[in-house]
């Protein structure tokens, strides 16, 4: 009998993209069941090696260029752009990664404060996008060192930000409690007729004790009182966007839609696909769903008529994942940190709820396992094992995550092959009914 074994994995940040990891995993499989039917199925977020992947499976290319980085230097990234003429039909899309010029990767140690980082790349990413003739864009949002809002990426776009002495803001998360009035009038008129779309989380939202400063702003290096700062920043953000640019869009743009959540608690995280993006309702910049993706890129954009769009239902288009999972006996899924995050939008969760929906078995490997990791077993992931041997430092785990992922699937599934045949040996020597 051959198995069928679907090997559906994100990538591991700044280590190995989605696709080295699914064939070391593959590597580990072959140790044990040589002949097992493999299929491959390396998965993106929005974050990185987004817009490679979609250039592959799209039958697109990568757009080489120079953006604005993170930290505010030059830095080498690209954009992908798909169809507009050959075999894909349909309008010119380009696909814009913002973790190739805002990413936290891009962002050195000794430099991760996200009150100074800026995304004024993704919009430099955008200008050229529009100038290769795309008018679709897919701004996939992931593994961002930066919390400013999407400020930035709207100054180079155009708008004016100034504080209330009429200078212009400085970049940073760290300057938006100073704003006082953005100014739309040089906005890029390009935008006007183009699409945007944003491929986000629905879990992160701008604002509130969930707002995504508090959530990832310690992740990118923010102190206690730097989170409050961004807080309380991106608090005026949302209220000057809709004060200044919301009622400019209404008028001269496509109107941006999204739900208002319902009055009462935030929901836990559960088993379910997430908050929902559905469209008939004003948009809310504090509190809806995908506005905090990418330290608030979400709600930048959003205010000038990008539509947020959960990310799983725009970046698998076209994979077929859900019959590729079905058709399986066993899927191994992977990710570089499994904890309570997990069930909120990441990739072993999205997986392992389209894997249960059929009934099949799911296995996660991760780099570490963290608090909450248990979660996942409401989402319906069977087991999840860590990768590494032994205790070792961050630069050793990374260097040879390839070979401790072979491994790690090698010994997980040799313990089910035990598992297995104990369980055939307990069943042969049962007692006769």
């Amino acid at each position: 009998m051959t198995h069928r074994i679907a090997i559906a994995p994100s990538g591991f940040k700044e280590s190995l993209s989605a696709a080295r990891v699914a064939e070391a995993i593959a590597v580990g499989v072959r140790r044990v069941i040589p002949d097992a039917d493999l299929d491959l199925i390396p998965l993106v977020d929005g974050g990185e090696g987004t817009a490679e992947a979609l250039a592959l499976a799209g039958g697109g290319r990568l757009v080489p260029c120079t953006a604005t980085g993170p930290v505010g230097d030059p830095v080498p990234s690209h954009f992908a752009l798909l169809g507009g003429g050959g075999t894909t039909p349909g309008p010119l899309t380009a696909v814009v990664e913002m973790a190739a010029v805002a990413g936290l990767a891009l962002v050195p140690p000794g430099l991760r404060h996200p009150g100074a980082t800026t995304t004024y790349g993704v919009g430099e990413l955008i200008r050229a996008a529009l100038d290769a003739g795309a008018r679709r864009i897919l701004i996939g949002c992931g593994d961002s060192g930066t919390s400013d809002g999407g400020a930035g990426a709207l100054q180079a776009l155009g708008a004016r930000l100034t504080d209330r002495h009429g200078r212009e803001l400085r970049r940073g998360g760290g300057a938006l409690h100073e704003l006082e009035h953005i100014d739309p009038s040089g906005l890029d008129r390009r935008l006007a007729g183009a699409e945007l779309l944003v491929a986000c989380n629905p879990y992160n939202v701008l604002c509130g004790k969930r707002g995504v400063a508090r959530v990832f702003g310690p992740q990118k290096g923010a102190t206690p009182a730097e989170v409050e700062l961004l807080s309380a920043g991106l608090e005026r953000w949302a209220a000057v966007l809709t004060r200044d640019l919301l009622p400019a869009l209404n008028r001269d743009h496509a109107p941006a839609f999204a739900p208002e959540p319902e009055p009462g608690p935030e929901p836990e995280p559960g088993p379910g696909p997430g908050p929902a993006l559905a469209t008939g309702v004003p948009l809310d910049l504090r509190t809806a769903p995908g506005t905090g993706a990418s330290g608030g890129l979400g709600a930048g954009l959003a205010a000038v008529g990008a539509r947020l769009l959960p990310r799983y239902d725009v970046l698998l288009d076209g994979l077929d994942l859900d019959a590729r999972l079905a058709r399986a006996d066993f899927v191994i899924t992977a990710e570089g940190a499994l904890d309570h995050q997990t069930v909120r939008g990441k990739i072993p969760a999205e997986v392992a709820r389209r894997a249960q929906a059929s009934g099949v078995p799911v296995l996660v490997l991760a780099g570490t396992i963290g608090p909450g990791a248990q979660d996942v077993r409401a989402v319906g992931v069977d087991t999840y094992s860590a990768i590494l041997p032994a205790p070792m430092t961050l630069v050793e785990a990374i260097g040879r995550s390839g070979e401790f992922l072979a491994d790690a699937t090698e010994r997980a599934l040799r313990i089910m092959a035990l598992g297995s045949r104990l369980g055939e040996r307990a069943g042969r020597y049962a007692p006769s009914a």
